[in-house]
């Protein structure tokens, strides 16, 4: 299941950061950090991870993530990694691939099974030709261009790929998450229900089905979740 959130960064955000971009100049090849079968295939740019300037974007994109309801709802997380921040320019692509199943997160000197994948666009859809995110799963191939401050979050099994950008830079932060639900199908439900159990108590309040259906939810959560 993909998931489009809207606004998960405003325009502002995105507009400082972009800004924090053009000032210093710490772009580095992103087969930095690809794995071996990654390397023939990806061709873009990325921020230094060792750099001032990564830490300063990551502090102010990573507790938006934590803030947004639905990213929550949808991914259930267990630990949200730093974000990288990739441009994609002169015919920049990624090829075909699955994300590393485990990351480290060196902040917390701990590794991170990778269950939910996150693009969040930083460049508007009219700024670049090209660089579509193209993701693969079980009813076809999805198409996804976003405005800026959107995001997709998808499921860090499925095959994905960036298509080549001929003009302009799609500029894009990128993270994974691992959820306290590691079967997909299982959160995929979960999030279902819990959409579902909010639009009906926006529209007729705490009824006793209402309530009665939010203990199923968490009856569910307890029995599935591995924390």
């Amino acid at each position: 299941m993909l998931l489009h959130v809207p606004h998960v960064l405003s325009k502002q955000h995105v507009q400082s950061i972009r800004q924090a971009m053009n000032q210093d100049n710490q772009w580095v090849s992103g087969k930095s950090s690809a794995g071996a079968q990654a390397q023939n295939i990806k061709k873009n740019l990325q921020i230094n991870s060792n750099s001032q300037l990564y830490q300063q974007l990551s502090q102010q994109v990573l507790p938006q993530i934590k803030e947004s309801l639905f990213i929550q709802s949808f991914a259930l997380p267990k630990e949200i990694l730093p974000p990288l921040f990739n441009c994609y320019q002169d015919t920049g692509h990624y090829g075909n691939h699955v994300d590393n199943a485990i990351h480290y997160y060196h902040e917390k000197n701990i590794t991170v099974r990778t269950d939910v994948s996150m693009t969040i666009f930083l460049s508007e859809p009219d700024e670049y030709e090209g660089g579509e995110l193209i993701i693969e799963d079980t009813y076809g191939e999805h198409e996804v261009k976003l405005d800026a401050g959107d995001a997709i979050v998808y499921p860090a099994t499925s095959l994905h790929r960036v298509e080549p950008v001929t003009s302009g830079s799609r500029i894009a932060a990128c993270t994974w998450v691992q959820s306290m639900v590691k079967d997909d199908w299982q959160r995929s439900m979960l999030f279902n229900l819990d959409q579902t159990i909010m639009q009906l108590r926006q529209n007729l309040g705490d009824s006793k089905e209402i309530l009665q259906l939010t203990n199923h939810y968490h009856n569910l959560l307890r029995q599935w979740a591995v924390l």
